[in-house]
């Protein structure tokens, strides 16, 4: 009974685990600007992960794996464009309270 509760466990925590991530994208390109607009509203188009953005950078959150599918998939059609740079930061914790 103990070997399968541990599993078990460690089960549930993987499935539920929430996390929060701060994001800055830099398109080394003149006309930055509009590149960083299609990400965030790339991004917002995930209804299963909660998005914020300041002046600074973009906050995104949700069940770990609802937030890096999304961030995968968003990040691989900008590096479309040549020398996209991200910047993240990535916690095991829902910061978004």
């Amino acid at each position: 009974m103990g070997s399968f509760l541990f599993i078990f466990t460690k089960f549930v925590k993987t499935i539920y685990m929430k996390t929060s991530v701060d994001i800055s994208y830099y398109p080394l390109n003149e006309e930055f600007v509009p590149h960083i607009k299609n990400f965030i509203e790339r991004i917002k188009q995930y209804s299963n992960i909660s998005v914020r953005t300041n002046s600074l950078s973009t906050q995104i959150f949700g069940e770990y794996k609802d937030v890096m599918t999304a961030l995968t998939n968003e990040i691989e059609k900008s590096f479309e464009l040549p020398h996209s740079i991200f910047v993240i930061k990535i916690i095991n914790a829902d910061r978004e309270k």
